[in-house]
């Protein structure tokens, strides 16, 4: 390969996971319960022969779906930021052979990843966000507030700052900024003061440092309620150590440059913040003329480019709730790219 382009230089192709896969140790800790799987496929109304893009493909459960669901002759592109996820889907996908192709990188860059590996469209394409189960259950990645591990929570490993390193140097308005703003978090001032007086004492390094910490500052009478109290830090800390919402942005606009027309893209969020930022973009994406209203003719030449599949989120069913507790927060939303500039689908 000689493209020095970023994309190309984190590429990892499809063969090197099948081999890694099958030698890997602990591999199989990495087990993914896709959410909403049949309203995915519904929504993509998945074929034979049409290519799917899983940008977050994770430990391959999705995908394993879709290649069921376009068999005999459907190929995936599986996406993910996470060597570890890659290893485990490359291990689960490996019955479908050259049907998939795995690539290692943000999918903010899926068209160029695409590109790379020979793929100038795609009919469908899912992301599914936020953290993974697996990312949350294996205490060393340092996404979770319940084990003791390295303050990390990096879901790709080459990526320079942990979360350590932002509690540690980040000022006291900007921890407060990220709390408010990724965390939603009514504490985010009291937190971040505790915060940055304990890291006076010493480095703040462990999982469970900082869940002291919270739980120290956030008082007594709102601990009891609304769920652990250092949830949301966590989700905060999370979001900005991954850039996850600028990568959700860039991520929606490059689907929809690969999306072909008469394509449909899926998309399962996880909290208010990632499903507003795709409702904002579907929204803006369907809207016609956006002439004033008194103009007697239409002179912004604007038209819908996609058609809404969903008025409103889909949500799962009690049923798959109590199976998987993960999916309660869970909403998709998809939409169809249309046909011409006119509209026509």
């Amino acid at each position: 390969m000689t493209d020095s382009s970023p994309a190309m230089a984190d590429l990892l192709m499809t063969e090197l996971f099948m081999k890694e896969a099958m030698t890997a140790v602990g591999v199989g800790a990495f087990q993914h319960t896709p959410v909403l799987a049949e309203d995915v496929i519904a929504y993509l109304a998945c074929r034979s022969g049409g290519r799917y893009v899983d940008g977050t493909v994770g430990g391959g459960g999705h995908a394993s779906a879709i290649l069921e669901a376009s068999a005999p002759d459907g190929i995936l592109l599986g996406i993910d930021r996470d060597p570890q996820a890659l290893r485990s889907a490359a291990r689960r996908l490996t019955p479908y052979g050259e049907r998939i192709t795995l690539v290692r990188g943000n999918y903010a860059q899926m068209d160029e990843l695409a590109r790379s590996v020979g793929w100038t469209y795609a009919d469908g394409i899912v992301l599914d966000l936020g953290v993974s189960s697996p990312q949350l259950d294996i205490p060393g990645r340092g996404f979770s507030y319940q084990h003791e591990a390295p303050l990390d929570m990096r879901m790709d490993p080459t990526i320079k700052q942990t979360a350590a390193d932002l509690v540690n140097q980040a000022s006291a308005a900007e921890l407060i900024r990220i709390l408010r703003e990724y965390g939603e978090e009514r504490w985010a001032s009291r937190i971040s003061r505790f915060i940055v007086e304990a890291r006076r004492r010493e480095p703040i390094v462990t999982t469970m440092q900082l869940v002291d910490i919270i739980k120290a500052a956030v008082p007594a009478s709102s601990r009891r309620e609304g769920g652990h109290p250092a949830r949301r830090t966590f989700q905060a800390l999370r979001i900005a150590v991954n850039d996850e919402l600028r990568s959700l942005e860039k991520g929606l606009a490059a689907a929809w440059r690969l999306l072909t027309p008469g394509g449909r893209l899926v998309v399962i969020s996880f909290h208010s913040l990632e499903d507003r930022i795709v409702k904002q973009f579907f929204q803006q994406k369907a809207a016609g003329c956006i002439c004033p209203p008194d103009l007697p003719v239409c002179t912004c030449g604007r038209h819908p480019e996609l058609r809404l599949l969903t008025r409103r989120a889909v949500i799962p069913l009690e049923m798959e709730i109590q199976a998987n507790p993960r999916a309660r927060s869970a909403k998709l939303r998809a939409a169809l790219k249309v046909m011409s500039a006119e509209g026509e689908e």
